[in-house]
């Protein structure tokens, strides 16, 4: 009725001012438009706000799944904390992490055969043990430290936290230490100090505006940090109360080296001043030593490791697994560490020790997570409680006794864990559907623990050794396997989930928005044997997870499909003619319509693995008006349409990373907006949609002055951080000027189809030049021409389907193009209007870089709005970058909506199918296992698709901002006489 109340009033309006009258018609569909507050959705089984909100709860539930099924925290609490029972070697350790050192940068000769790090190549030729410390995705600070220092590798809640707060308690190395020290970053010391119980881990931190990517000399901070850990032993000896806790066991001293990993990313890892820094590193580990050495009276009791928590790309980003990210030093030396080992020959599948020229020195490979209880051996304290690590004893330098102990720790340390971890599963799970893990029965953890324990009661070392990796491994499987326990049980209500809700959809555009079904008679006497059905099937699952105390979000999960499949079901009368209506069409035709829509899905999915494939779709784009015969009545709109998909296909074959900066191509892209501008300008002017005021050619000069400012900036900061002078302040200013009126331009130029999108692209085409460092800058203009052209292909389309009169689009306005009774059905082409709206999306998303992947962004591209280090805002200036052509693409998509008369709702609808189907694909292509890039990808790839259903309602809602509203900024004030 609310509906029908408002197409009366605009009948009313049109009716008493005239049809003639444009003031009149117009007042009628702005009445119409202010019914209609919220967007017009059809109320089929529920009404309009419980459908977007029905909506909204099932996009996020399917997002959320996976971190409870997939990726839920790892950590258990309650463990007894296992130390080994004989004396320690060492009294300290001295932990030195250099942020970011590549082990290939460090261990690799110069071209003169002269070491990178001459102390740190004579420790390991002649006092030390040495390797690979093999880290994990994702290659980021916190968790490479987390690995370092608490034994585990950190599970993805920790995302939500920005890998800067502990997302769950843990222990470390450093909580289970006498006292620790450290100093260095303020992103790093404070979680390990803020995580210890008690008030025994001391941090000292440099400014977190020190971190400067734009900075003279980034290696200032590892000099920042050598001094004072000299200044604070020197002023220890006249502090009695902190020497006398200097020269207590158990102490950590822990020196974070954040310059290399600063310069890495300004400068890149092959630069002079990376390797400069580490040079001075090398000194500054020399200079600690000899200074400890000294301060301890050479009592040969402390232990020291150097090692990085990632290493870096040849383009000078991390965060993904690439082996230039995952390769990190070791060196181990000092009071219980083996001395260097000579061999005649060693297999490792890399060429990494000829290059290095170390054959001949016996090379021990660790995981990062191993590194911690190396460091609880050599100090004794006990095994940090979350540990995963095995103990690598090959670099220990101790008895055999002491090293069968050690062992036994390790494996008695992690069995606590799946011991506690076996007990949770088993409380929460009903008796006869307990499963438990065999290998690790109470009877064979007990056999184990004695069998290890008499081996070395009988001095069998070797033996119990064995018998304790072994324990360890079956510990970590079993650790495992509670806690992926229900996971099949979770992903199967998911996918229930899925299907109906895409069904209950596709059931929504059929009988809403075609003519493919009845009219359906009215029935008041609905039959509840369904609704009671269902309720009893929600109450079984209820129950049944009541009893076993599941916790809330398992309700959630398996409760749903109930609704969902409910609302499918109350449709059974939609389905019924929908498949008396396929049964009478041809099965050729039926079976070929479905295998294009399969085909064209399956692009999509594997668009987001290999880019080439959106080339791929580009050129049958290319070819689609010449395979429709569309090309006979439109032969110049085509060529321009062909032309402009093979340029755009371009892109995605270029290389997303790896790229030096390419300033001249952004200063090309610059100019080249420049010049088109001209012409535009130029044709609007000869035509009739020419601007109407001097207030519309002001906006229009003012983006032209925006975009030359735009290229200027970017060139000049260029050139002043290669000079090494920093970023120029008035650079700055205008930079975030540009970006803060970038979204306000537009809405100042005129409603008109043309003019409106050309000033969108301008005001956004600045601020992505500040955004570019090379080719990527020409990637918006080549998707605009492509959008404009679309708009125009798609009235050709009407005309050649006979659907509708072709529009002219030169004086077609936005503003008035709010006017529902001239909406049509969907036809069968609309499923491909929505099939190209999703294609450009995920072509904005993958055209010049892979969102899925934290390396493909380039770090530089943020430089002229800041270079001091600031992880969210450098990330929400990149993901901005990522954003703009997604919002080219939204406002082309928009124009196609109302120039082709479809109801923006109705297209959505169908855009929600096609992304749905590619997120069940992505839900099931998830995975926990295997490498960790493959791990990292599936999981992006997943939260991607999902985001993209929600991302794309509010680009809607962007987008019609965008094109509809205009800011009048003075208006003259008219007297009219009484």
């Amino acid at each position: 009725m609310r509906m029908w109340g408002c197409l009366r009033a605009v009948g009313v309006w049109q009716d008493q001012l005239g049809p003639a009258r444009e003031g009149g018609l117009l007042r009628g569909v702005l009445l119409y438009h202010s019914c209609w507050a919220l967007p017009w959705w059809p109320p089929v089984t529920m009404g309009v706000p419980v459908f977007i909100l029905a909506g909204l709860l099932v996009h996020f539930v399917f997002l959320a799944s996976i971190f409870d099924i997939y990726f839920s925290s790892p950590l258990v609490h309650g463990m007894t904390p296992q130390q080994t029972p004989l004396p320690p070697p060492a009294k300290r350790l001295v932990l030195f992490v250099a942020d970011g050192l590549r082990a290939d940068s460090l261990f690799e000769l110069n071209s003169n055969n002269t070491p990178q790090a001459p102390y740190l190549r004579a420790i390991l030729e002649n006092n030390g043990s040495w390797g690979i410390s093999h880290t994990r995705v994702p290659t980021e600070s916190r968790p490479g430290h987390v690995a370092l220092i608490a034994g585990f590798y950190e599970d993805v809640s920790a995302v939500a936290k920005g890998w800067k707060e502990n997302p769950v308690e843990f222990d470390s190395v450093f909580n289970e230490s006498k006292h620790t020290w450290s100093w260095g970053s303020p992103d790093i010391l404070p979680m390990f100090a803020k995580g210890a119980t008690g008030d025994h881990v001391y941090t000292f931190c440099y400014t977190a505006e020190s971190e400067d990517f734009g900075a003279q000399d980034a290696a200032e901070l590892d000099t920042w940090v050598f001094d004072h850990v000299k200044s604070f032993f020197n002023s220890s000896r006249s502090n009695q109360t902190l020497f006398s806790a200097l020269n207590e066991e158990k102490v950590v001293l822990f020196l974070h080296l954040l310059g290399i990993d600063t310069n890495g990313h300004a400068h890149r890892p092959y630069s002079k001043e990376y390797k400069e820094n580490i040079r001075k590193v090398d000194e500054g580990v020399e200079e600690i030593v000899s200074m400890l050495e000294s301060f301890y009276g050479n009592d040969g009791k402390t232990a020291y490791i150097l090692t990085s928590d990632h290493g870096m790309t040849d383009w000078g980003s991390h965060g993904a697994g690439h082996p230039s990210e995952t390769l990190t030093p070791l060196i181990a030396w000092g009071a219980g560490v083996n001395y260097p080992q000579e061999v005649t020959s060693q297999l490792f599948e890399d060429n990494f020790l000829k290059e290095w020229k170390l054959e001949n020195l016996k090379r021990m490979d660790v995981n990062q997570a191993d590194i911690a209880p190396l460091m609880a051996s050599l100090i004794g304290v006990p095994f940090p409680l979350n540990s995963v690590g095995t103990l690598p004893l090959e670099y220990l330098n101790n008895s055999d006794h002491f090293k069968a102990e050690s062992m036994f720790t390790n494996a008695v340390q992690v069995l606590e864990q799946f011991k506690v971890k076996m007990s949770q599963k088993k409380r929460t799970t009903l008796s006869f559907l307990f499963t438990p893990f065999k290998p690790l029965s109470d009877s064979e953890q007990i056999n184990f623990l004695k069998k290890a324990r008499l081996y070395i009661q009988q001095q069998k070392y070797s033996e119990a050794v064995s018998l304790c990796k072994t324990l360890i491994n079956l510990a970590l499987k079993g650790l495992s396997y509670y806690h992926t326990y229900d996971r099949l049980f979770l992903g199967l209500s998911i996918a229930v989930s899925f299907v109906g809700w895409t069904t209950y959809v596709i059931l929504v555009i059929i009988k809403t928005h075609t003519n493919l079904i009845k009219a359906a008679q009215i029935n008041n006497k609905e039959s509840t044997g369904p609704l009671y059905s269902f309720m009893f099937a929600g109450m079984i699952i209820a129950f049944f997870l009541l009893i076993q105390a599941s916790p809330w979000t398992y309700y959630v999960y398996c409760l749903l499909p109930v609704p969902i499949w409910y609302a499918v079901v109350r449709e059974l009368h939609v389905i019924q003619d929908l498949a008396a209506n396929l049964w009478s069409l041809p099965v050729g035709h039926s079976v070929g319509f479905l295998l294009i829509c399969i085909l064209g899905i399956e692009l999509l999915v594997f668009s987001f693995f290999y880019r080439s494939t959106l080339t791929v779709g580009l050129l049958v784009f290319a070819g689609w008006p010449v395979i429709t015969q569309m090309w006979v009545q439109a032969k110049r709109t085509t060529l321009i349409w062909t032309l402009l998909c093979v340029f755009l296909a371009v892109f995605p074959l270029m290389p997303v990373v790896g790229r030096e900066p390419n300033i001249p191509l952004v200063i090309v892209a610059g100019l080249t907006t420049l010049l088109i501008s001209c012409f535009s300008l130029a044709s609007f002017s000869r035509s009739e949609n020419k601007y109407r005021g001097k207030e519309d050619l002001k906006v229009y000069f003012y983006q032209m002055f925006s975009i030359a400012l735009s290229t200027y900036v970017v060139s000049s900061t260029h050139n002043s951080l290669k000079n090494k002078q920093g970023l120029p302040v008035f650079n700055q200013i205008v930079s975030w000027m540009t970006l803060a009126s970038s979204s306000a331009l537009p809405l100042l130029s005129p409603t008109l189809l043309f003019q409106r999108l050309f000033s969108i692209l301008l005001s956004l085409m600045a601020t992505y030049l500040l955004l570019s460092t090379g080719y990527e800058a020409l990637f918006p203009l080549v998707l605009s021409g492509l959008m404009l052209v679309w708009i125009q292909m798609e009235q050709e389309a009407l005309q050649h389907y006979g659907l509708s009169l072709r529009s002219k689009l030169a004086v077609f306005n936005f503003a008035y193009a709010t006017d529902i009774t001239q909406f049509r059905q969907l036809h069968l082409d609309d499923i491909r209007r929505s099939f190209f709206f999703v294609f450009f999306i995920v072509t904005a998303f993958f055209g010049t870089g892979n969102i899925a992947s934290v390396n493909s962004f380039d770090p530089a591209s943020v430089y002229c709005f800041l270079t001091v280090f600031s992880p969210f805002m450098m990330g929400g200036l990149l993901l901005l970058k990522v954003v703009i052509p997604f919002v080219l693409v939204s406002c082309a998509f928009e124009a196609v909506q109302v120039t082709t008369q479809l109801s923006s709702k109705s297209l959505f609808l169908i855009v929600l199918v096609i992304s749905d189907i590619m997120a069940l694909h992505f839900f099931f292509l998830v995975k926990d296992y295997g490498s960790w890039l493959d791990i990292g990808t599936s999981i992006s790839h997943y939260v991607l698709v999902m985001s993209l259903t929600i991302f794309m309602m509010l680009m809607n809602g962007l987008a019609q901002l965008l094109t509809t509203k205009r800011l009048e900024l003075s208006r003259r004030t008219k007297h009219h006489s009484m």
